[in-house]
């Protein structure tokens, strides 16, 4: 079973979501058969590589208090599974090139190399404060994982990989996917949000028994 998943490190709820299907899956004898495909969305397009302030940012497109009330009702339900929310760390910044780099890494060794990557992004965003819009950090972080970081520097210095995260922006517009996290089920059935786990389980089990009844 392949399971596409549309989502941007810089999206609290795609790191829970992210969570919560991995404990989910560990609940399923038969996960080994499931293989996971991140893909790019931009939450905040108009983001740079230059940090700004996230707080003020998030009040000004969703109104006063937005930033406040968002760590509120994130902070208990990422401490649930595992997740130490640090928004007083969290910057704005672009994440095309983070995404170019999570593209390269499964072109590189599938989802054994994207996933680790997926998930050192956002602790690295969310909980450590740092800049996932830097070239340097970025390919600090695939090292991090296992990757070459010499490579992962010439990707970002030569845009390698661009096409690949404009043909899953363009991907998730043709599937009317306008909000992350959003899980493509063998590209037919999508699961929009960070669901419960006990959600998940339900779901994907119905999901195979008809994808075998299919053939």
């Amino acid at each position: 079973m392949r399971i596409d998943i549309w989502s941007d490190v810089v999206c609290p709820w795609c790191y829970l979501g992210k969570r919560r299907l991995e404990r989910a899956m560990g609940q399923l004898d038969w996960a080994d058969e499931i293989e996971i495909h991140w893909r790019a969305y931009l939450l905040d397009p108009t983001a740079t590589a230059e940090p700004k302030d996230l707080g003020a940012a998030i009040d000004k497109k969703y109104g006063p208090g937005a930033f406040k009330g968002m760590q509120a009702r994130l902070i208990p339900l990422g401490e649930a599974e595992g997740i130490t929310y640090r928004f007083d760390r969290a910057l704005r910044v672009g994440t095309l090139d983070a995404h170019r780099l999570l593209a390269w890494a499964w072109a590189h060794g599938g989802e054994q190399a994207q996933s680790p990557l997926k998930e050192r992004l956002l602790r690295a965003y969310f909980e450590d404060g740092e800049n996932v819009a830097d070239h340097a950090t970025l390919a600090s972080l695939a090292e991090s994982v296992g990757l070459p970081r010499d490579e992962a520097i010439e990707v970002l210095a030569a845009g390698g990989f661009r096409a690949e995260v404009l043909a899953d922006l363009e991907g998730a517009l043709d599937r009317e996917i306008t909000g992350v996290p959003g899980f493509l089920i063998e590209d037919r059935l999508l699961i929009p949000g960070a669901q419960e786990p006990d959600t998940f389980v339900s779901v994907l089990t119905r999901a195979r028994e008809r994808l075998m009844q299919q053939g």
